[in-house]
């Protein structure tokens, strides 16, 4: 009997012993989940962090001179941050990324660098300004002032006009008699239109926006009693490409109308890429050739369209739909008008003209 129970007792104790160590291992493995959970979650908020996929509220912070201020906004921009925060910025103060950019992280940092009174001068004229710049050549341009390959600047406390402007930084241009003066400069970019069947006669659409590139030249300087008078060109160095503008311009043309008000007349002559300064000459030269009707037709010589085109076939070279699509008329009406005068207002002019108009002898006005 005490035997039984002792075994009893040991079968038990063994089976709570199996139970326990199972607990164990499978509370490990559950923290030991939790734990990599959390891992993970943390590591795919840093990798998101500077996503530009952010939620409605997010905290943006704002550092000055060492200080710094967090806020919880929906703030867009930085610009709109700002305004939440309610930080005073003036013209010259520097915000940095700018106020244009957009917040684009939960968690966004701007730095914002005050301007401090400064005087820049070159030992014979002195100015006083206000700068958020630390950079010497940056800020005596701010100023005005011309700065020569070879010119150095020196910074040093100013306590001359301490009452005046408190105590300020002077920077002190010492020109090296530099004959060169090197300059970051910006190239235009270009702009260009593309015809756009999927979009209606006249409507626009940007489909790239135009950026202005930059470049670093180099000019060698004359001076003339001590003041510049020519620069002449020696190296330029492209450091931006600028990117083309393009906008396209619909050509699609829906329910077209035989006899076309102004309006639309001058829709489909946009489309077709007239420009606004050339349009009320081109639309007078238009509607004398055929009050700008696409099926417009010469009884006695058979010249077709818009542009009254001698065969009307000729047209075909500005588009297969030719016969039935004012803008593609138009199109090619440009070309022709381009090779045979020079452009919209030199037909106009050889329109008025009468007596010798260059190689031809005009009796009325034509073209």
């Amino acid at each position: 009997m005490k035997l039984r129970e002792s075994t009893i007792s040991v079968a038990r104790l063994s089976y709570i012993g199996t139970f326990a160590l199972v607990g164990m291992i499978f509370g490990a493995l559950v923290v030991s989940n939790i734990s990599r959970t959390h891992a993970e979650s943390v590591a795919e908020a840093v990798e998101n962090e500077d996503t530009e996929t952010i939620s409605d509220n997010h905290f943006v912070t704002f550092h000055e001179n060492g200080n710094s201020l967090t806020i919880k906004t929906d703030a867009k921009t930085v610009e709109e941050a700002i305004g939440r925060a309610k930080i005073d910025l003036a013209d010259a103060d520097i915000v940095d990324p700018a106020r244009t950019e957009k917040i684009n992280s939960d968690n966004y940092h701007i730095n914002i660098y005050r301007a401090r009174p400064v005087i820049v001068t070159d030992g014979v004229t002195k100015k006083y300004l206000m700068s958020a710049s630390y950079d010497r050549e940056t800020v005596a341009k701010q100023a005005g002032f011309t700065v020569y390959d070879g010119d150095k600047i020196e910074l040093k406390e100013d306590q001359t006009n301490i009452l005046e402007t408190g105590l300020t930084e002077t920077y002190v241009i010492k020109h090296g008699g530099g004959a060169t003066i090197t300059v970051e400069e910006e190239i235009p970019y270009t702009e260009k239109t593309e015809p756009d069947s999927s979009l209606d006669a006249g409507q626009q659409k940007v489909k790239q926006i135009g950026e202005l590139g930059t470049r670093v030249t180099t000019y060698k300087v004359k001076f003339k009693d001590g003041e510049e008078v020519e620069r002449v060109k020696v190296s330029e160095k492209v450091t931006k490409e600028p990117v083309e503008k393009i906008t396209a311009v619909g050509t699609k043309v829906a329910g077209v109308t035989a006899n076309p008000d102004r309006a639309t007349c001058e829709s489909w002559m946009r489309a077709a890429g007239i420009s606004e300064s050339d349009m009320e000459v081109a639309y007078t030269l238009i509607w004398h050739e055929s009050k700008c009707r696409y099926n417009a037709r010469n009884a006695s010589s058979g010249a077709y369209g818009i542009p009254q085109s001698l065969p009307g076939s000729k047209m075909a070279s500005a588009g297969s739909d030719w016969e039935t699509n004012p803008v593609t008329q138009i199109k090619w009406m440009i070309s022709y008008v381009n090779g045979r005068y020079g452009g919209w207002q030199q037909a106009w002019s050889f329109w008025n003209c009468i007596g010798q108009c260059g190689r031809v002898y005009k009796t009325t006005t034509w073209y």
